[in-house]
């Protein structure tokens, strides 16, 4: 939601980012270490979202709260997608591994791989290491652990 009141007192104040906004923006997520980037926006079409909905983690959103429409800020974040955990490193027996995915031949380490839950969701991770025995998958978030900078323009506030 736009923060302003509709009043000439403030018709040149500009919008800012509030719990709920819908904005529109140019964002780079990048690795801080290497500086190689994960998602880039800027020079493209500007992305559109809804604050709140999970369009972004958490911890991005967060450095958006209170920015001003036409706003541009670099964010240096240590553990936006959380730490690593070991224990979502698992390994499955093959059989049940090519019995969960579609065409279980065509894999190979560093494929994304989304397997079905007891509820009917699906989880996603990445293959590590494929044998005639097992599969090792990761479930971690890709950037877990890692340094992540995000910089942002804001371009509109709603």
């Amino acid at each position: 939601m736009n923060t302003r009141s509709a009043g000439p007192a403030d018709a040149g104040a500009a919008a800012t980012v509030a719990p709920g906004a819908h904005l529109t923006l140019h964002y780079r997520l990048s690795l801080a270490d290497s500086g190689s980037d994960v998602i880039n926006t800027f020079g493209e079409r500007p992305a559109t979202l809804t604050l709140g909905l999970g369009q972004l983690a958490e911890a991005l959103e967060q450095c958006l709260l209170g920015l001003s429409e036409g706003e541009r800020r670099v964010f240096e974040l240590d553990s936006a997608f959380g730490p690593r955990n070991p224990d979502m490193v698992q390994k499955l027996s093959r059989t049940a591994f090519d019995a969960n995915v579609d065409a279980p031949g065509e894999f190979q380490a560093g494929d994304p791989i989304e397997l079905p839950l007891a509820d009917g969701r699906r989880m996603g991770g990445v293959l590590k290491a494929l044998t005639d025995r097992y599969a090792l998958l990761d479930f971690n978030h890709p950037l877990a652990g890692q340094r992540v900078q995000f910089e942002v323009h804001i371009l509109g506030v709603l």
